[in-house]
């Protein structure tokens, strides 16, 4: 039986996207001003990430305790909301449409490891978060996935599928349990 190598490990393919300079500046101003629980302007928190090449929409709402690995990896449309100790692990692309929530404490992982492979290779696919959808506090959404249009994810729901548009999702892995109508 094989075991695991994590001596093999080799994840030299793997570009973040910016020179370390870039990336130490941008951790130190992810501490000060998006992971502290200091209550700072929206405004100042869009003007950040545009400065370090994120895509920020009108109106959007970043709440205190946010951690984002590489905002030059973010894409997040208008008046989307972002809650309290969300993680955005960008290894790869994340989109977050035009009104989108992504409430407290949810996790958007664009990057896993194959535990098929003794040399745990990473593992890194875009994620899409539709117009309209919300995440669940708590919620997870793998690499790879798309929330469809509207689509909710349920509280500590796990989302390693794509999801429908329109559709209430719950559980681990996460399945539809009927339509999302919403009223006017």
């Amino acid at each position: 039986m094989q075991k695991v190598n994590l001596s093999s490990f080799n994840n030299d393919w793997y570009s973040p996207g910016a020179t370390l300079l870039r990336r130490l500046l941008w951790h130190f101003c992810s501490l000060v001003y998006f992971e502290s629980g200091l209550w700072l302007p929206y405004g100042l928190k869009r003007i950040l990430l545009r400065l370090f090449g994120a895509s920020i929409g009108i109106g959007v709402v970043i709440k205190p305790r946010v951690e984002i690995k590489y905002p030059w990896k973010l894409s997040v449309g208008d008046y989307a909301w972002i809650g309290e100790h969300v993680w955005i692990d960008n290894l790869d692309d994340v989109t977050i449409g035009d009104h989108a929530c992504i409430s407290q404490g949810a996790l958007l992982l664009a990057g896993n490891h194959n535990f098929s492979k003794t040399s745990f290779d990473l593992i890194v696919k875009p994620i899409v978060i539709g117009e309209g959808a919300w995440i669940g506090a708590k919620a997870i959404v793998t690499q790879g996935v798309t929330i469809g249009t509207h689509a909710l994810l349920t509280v500590g729901s796990i989302a390693s599928n794509n999801l429908d548009p329109y559709t209430i999702n719950r559980g681990n892995p996460a399945e539809k349990i009927k339509d999302r109508e919403l009223e006017g």
